[in-house]
């Protein structure tokens, strides 16, 4: 009987400390709420005093100099001079809070949304601040997600760059970047001939794996077996993604791409397809992940119309800025070849 009583005084505690816990989650996102929307109406209030005295040169940094020591003496720190220009570029930078609050399903921290605000291209802009949002990215995640092109890369692989959000039914493509930025599993660039090398490592860091690969996706297995009546075949790593619903299996291939490598992951799919996927479950995704890839396999290959079958590259440290500026180029140039063509002009009857 007392065992019964100190079990039930054990989920009483338990109870009560999920009503606190809740209680101060909430408390923290209304407060971070009201915080934020002040923040972008003292940007505002700096603008439009600005605007009253816009003839006098150096008018707007006397003010943010003399507002800094005003409310420093006010209310004690938090509005140096360089946190006051950030309220004024939140505002400049998203100049309707109604706009921006939708683009965030939940609340993000001040400090992500002035990583955000930073951002030159507003579709970018908007991308991170809906994904940080719903995600719930730290700020350590959000910039490793820039820093490495998170956005650039995902884009540049869709079939429809145009779409910076996934739509209402996703296509496997939708998931796919090129290339997948491993520098978390601090390996060296060269790692010809070592697959149980990086497949150790990414499964040491599954949890930044899982992150780099995007939404929905669940570790399955390593080195998951297929049978057939004559022979067994290994797999490096299989995952689950929830919102395609179906198997994701990756082969990982630390030298350049090859036909061999396409064919036998189109071999992997059929198999895994036929033995291991279940009712309910769309075609099995097959990722090639590879150190490098020539443009002429791809084009000649099953790769150019497969949607199961897909090549990407890796590398294992953070893009350069000439490589981000790349994937901008190659964006920019997808974007041209979807837009629709301007109508020509009929002549004069």
């Amino acid at each position: 009987m007392s065992e019964k009583i100190a079990r039930n005084t054990d989920a009483f505690f338990s109870d009560i400390a999920g009503l606190l816990h809740a209680a101060r989650s909430k408390a923290y996102r209304a407060v971070n709420s009201i915080m934020v929307e002040t923040y972008w109406n003292i940007g505002r209030r700096i603008v439009e005093q600005e605007q009253q005295g816009k003839g006098r040169a150096g008018y707007g940094d006397a003010l943010i100099t003399s507002l800094s020591r005003h409310l420093t003496d006010t209310f004690g720190k938090g509005f140096s001079e360089a946190n006051l220009w950030n309220f004024r570029q939140f505002y400049a930078t998203f100049p309707e809070f109604h706009q921006f609050s939708t683009q965030c399903v939940g609340n993000l921290s001040w400090t992500n949304i002035r990583t955000i605000m930073r951002l030159e291209n507003e579709a970018e802009r908007n991308y991170y601040l809906r994904e940080a949002s719903s995600e719930n990215w730290s700020s350590r995640v959000l910039e490793r997600n820039i820093k490495s092109g998170y956005y650039r890369r995902l884009l540049s692989s869709r079939e429809r760059p145009e779409e910076s959000t996934l739509p209402a039914v996703p296509t496997p493509a939708d998931f796919i970047k090129d290339p997948y930025v491993l520098e978390f599993l601090d390996l060296p660039e060269d790692l010809t001939g070592k697959e149980s090398q990086l497949e150790n490592a990414l499964i040491t860091n599954l949890q930044k794996f899982l992150l780099e690969l995007g939404k929905g996706f669940s570790f399955v297995a390593r080195q998951q077996r297929i049978s057939t009546e004559t022979d067994h075949f290994y797999l490096d790593l299989v995952f689950y993604n929830y919102l395609l619903k179906c198997f994701v299996v990756i082969d990982l291939k630390t030298a350049r791409l090859t036909h061999a490598d396409i064919g036998q992951m189109d071999m992997y799919v059929r198999m895994f397809d036929a033995l291991k996927r279940g009712e309910g479950d769309n075609p099995t995704i097959g990722i090639i992940l590879c150190a490098d890839k020539a443009e002429t396999i791809v084009k000649y290959s099953v790769l150019k119309d497969s949607k199961q079958i897909f090549a990407s590259k890796y590398q294992t440290i953070l893009p350069t800025e000439d490589e981000l500026a790349d994937m901008i180029a190659r964006e920019n140039s997808r974007l041209l070849m979807h837009s629709p063509k301007p109508k020509k002009k009929e002549g004069k009857k």
